[in-house]
């Protein structure tokens, strides 16, 4: 029997070794014995983080660059939008649809591009999705009109959602476990905290000075920056086959799970445009509840076809894997809960202490500095501590600092603490990413790479899209937005207390093998 391997799993990598065989993974004998249990009484200090040759330098720059982008987009347009809708002539209630139309694909196809990188090569669906993106840049920023806006809108999506994968795939075989990986996904967690922060500083800054159009055209420059630099860095796969055809020796094709994409997919798109509606228009609309029972059915019916399928798109067993399902848990709440942070506090910052879109920005602004200082320590940290305790301690510690912010007053002094609050709590947010993308991806694979850090990225848009409609509509509905703003956070602050609690139980003492060696 003859099988096809990615030459990803090949490539040499800064630990010396080559990934799924260092220490660490589940593949391979282990090349040192370092995984053993310490021995109590001796002095195990963290290992020094791993130096990154000048040409592994390069390609986390080119991934790290592609999902700072990505990040931009998700914020850079919110400031911009009022001015966008009259230059456009689109209504108040369809400039919701200026972030739909991105959400939907971008949401929607992760899980199924994550399989198709797995199987038909990453570095290719990864050059795709940039030059993707930046042409659907261009043509939002020169759009003529609503439609021509949208469509552009939706093509980012499309092109974000073959990039965030593949990108997070290509950098998790091209990084052993261990600290090396730990670095590398420390910045990349960074920089993907601060794209969010820096696009609501940037927005308001390019449409004041330039325009709206300016803040499409600098993600069409990241694009024209970032896809002649890849092709030359970053590693070239093969597909992954299953086995020989009827004993002749000849590699089969790989194959696709084509009712279990047709169903995740459209079950995620039914599921991101109803929360995505409901967020501007409340749970009653009928397109929302139809849509919200279609994205479940869906979804159902996507796990029972994988339960069946001889090669399904998401392995189950992997899904009963205490790391991904309770990783995932822990990933679902922290960006859920921290999207609707952000979301309330720029409501009470403007609407109750007054302040200008600028100075809110700069408020958010303090958080990015002190998510980007966290960044600079994540990987020690997880090294010290290992990945289930830093993400355990991470969600305690944003539900701790958001459970302060219920100081808030209506005094134009509360700024400081909803700045210090914000910021702390990013601080613990960033560490949580980092590490419950380190546990959901410990231990596996690395023909799985894409497929688990696609439930990785998956997690994170639907964490984006149903914070805000689940509990930031307490704060938009009710009559005294103090009080609103108050009765979120204290239940964002008890959610993500509760998470970290059961994360704790569910991973157990020996729930991950992330902790670094």
């Amino acid at each position: 029997m003859t099988t096809e391997t990615t030459t990803e799993s090949t490539t040499r990598t800064p630990g010396g070794g080559t990934p799924g065989t260092g220490p660490g993974t589940t593949n391979g004998p282990r090349a040192d014995t370092s995984s053993a249990p310490p021995v109590p009484g001796r002095d195990h200090r963290p290992p020094r983080a791993a130096r990154l040759s000048r040409r592994d330098g390069l390609v986390l720059f080119v991934l790290c660059a592609a999902q700072f982008m990505v990040a931009l987009d998700f914020s850079v347009l919110n400031v911009a939008l009022p001015v966008l809708g009259r230059d456009l002539g689109m209504s108040r209630s369809a400039l919701q649809w200026a972030i739909t139309a991105f959400a939907l694909p971008s949401g929607g196809f992760l899980l199924l591009f994550g399989r198709v990188g797995d199987l038909f090569g990453r570095r290719r669906l990864f050059l795709a999705g940039l030059a993707l993106f930046g042409a659907a840049s261009l043509l939002a920023t020169f759009a003529w009109d609503p439609a021509s806006f949208l469509a552009g809108r939706a093509l980012q999506g499309l092109g974000a959602a073959a990039i965030v994968p593949t990108g997070m795939s290509l950098l998790t075989t091209t990084f052993p476990e261990g600290p090396a990986r730990d670095r590398a996904l420390g910045i990349s967690g960074t920089l993907l905290s601060l794209g969010f922060t820096i696009g609501m500083v940037a927005g308001g800054v390019l449409t004041d000075v330039l325009g709206w159009r300016s803040t499409m055209g600098l993600l069409s420059l990241f694009a024209l920056i970032v896809l002649p630099l890849a092709p030359g860095l970053l590693p070239v796969s093969r597909p992954h086959g299953s086995g020989d055809v009827a004993g002749a020796g000849v590699p089969d094709r790989p194959r696709l799970d084509i009712p279990g994409a047709v169903t995740v997919t459209g079950g995620l798109l039914a599921l991101i445009y109803a929360l995505s509606t409901a967020a501007d228009r409340g749970f009653g609309g009928a397109d929302v509840v139809t849509t919200l029972v279609a994205g479940v059915l869906l979804l159902g019916a996507f796990v029972r076809i994988e339960s069946r399928a001889a090669a399904p798109l998401v392995s189950l067993t992997m899904l009963r894997r205490r790391t991904v399902a309770w990783g995932n848990l822990g990933g679902l709440v922290t960006f859920s809960m921290m999207s609707t942070v952000v979301f309330v506090l720029t409501l009470y910052l403007q609407e109750t202490l007054g302040l200008s879109a600028f100075e809110t920005g700069l408020v958010f602004g303090a958080q990015g500095v002190l998510s980007a200082v966290a960044g600079m320590y994540a990987s020690k940290v997880i090294g010290r501590f290992g990945a289930r305790r830093t993400l355990v301690g991470s969600l305690a510690g944003q539900g701790l600092f958001v459970a302060g912010m219920l100081l808030l007053g209506a005094h134009t002094s509360s700024v400081w603490i909803a700045a210090a609050g914000v910021s702390l709590a990013s601080m613990c947010h960033l560490g949580a990413i980092i590490s419950y993308g380190l546990t959901v991806t410990s231990g596996v694979p690395d023909e799985e790479q894409g497929l688990a850090t696609g439930l990785v990225t998956s997690t994170q848009q639907v964490g984006i899209t149903v914070g805000i409609p689940l509990l930031g509509v307490l704060a938009t509905t009710s009559d005294d937005l103090l009080s609103g703003v108050h009765t979120v956070l204290a239940l964002d602050a008890v959610i993500v207390l509760a998470a970290a609690v059961l994360v704790a139980a569910g991973l157990g003492r020996h729930g991950t093998a992330a902790r670094t060696r």
